[in-house]
């Protein structure tokens, strides 16, 4: 394809490989394929395989011959690479990781400690109360004791963003 022009339009269809691919992607793919078609663009296709635990290989395949069933060739993805890969996106983990890494280190985010368990927990209880249930933050609030402490465990986390100032009245 060549050089791509920072001014053609780019549309993207990224299926998660956790299942077959549905009506419902088969419909968003269709409609930006038609898009990219008409205005001379690239439709690119990323596999968002970050689940690891229920992403496989046979649902790629499935995904891809789906696609193609339908007659829907990507011009950019896997299969046929591109000038922006990777085409999966784990294969963009370390440069997710460096840039929280950098988030925490400046300060603009923090990490979380809290297990699956306790999340759970926190939100069956709201949901008990009747409640909404939304992260409470409670890890924003840890001293760097405690998160050093945390680090030295090898506790498990991920990083969060910090939440922005409200604008007053808001």
């Amino acid at each position: 394809m060549g050089m791509i022009a920072e001014s053609m339009i780019r549309v993207r269809f990224a299926p998660s490989p956790t299942g077959y691919l549905h009506v419902g992607g088969a419909r968003t793919a269709l409609f930006n394929w038609l898009y990219a078609r008409r205005h001379g663009g690239a439709f690119v296709l990323r596999i968002e395989d970050t689940d690891v635990e229920r992403s496989s290989a046979e649902m790629v395949e499935g995904i891809l011959d789906g696609m193609r069933w339908l007659g829907l060739e990507w011009d950019e993805g896997p299969k046929i690479g591109g000038p922006y890969a990777p085409y999966f996106q784990s294969g963009r983990l370390d440069r997710y990781r460096a840039v929280a890494s950098e988030l925490v280190a400046n300060g603009r985010a923090y990490y979380c400690y809290c297990t699956p368990e306790v999340l759970q927990a926190k939100r069956a209880e709201a949901e008990r109360t009747g409640g909404a249930w939304r992260y409470d933050r409670a890890c924003l609030r840890l001293t760097r004791e405690e998160v050093a402490t945390r680090e030295a465990e090898g506790r498990p986390r991920a990083a969060l963003r910090r939440p922005r100032a409200r604008p007053r009245g808001v």
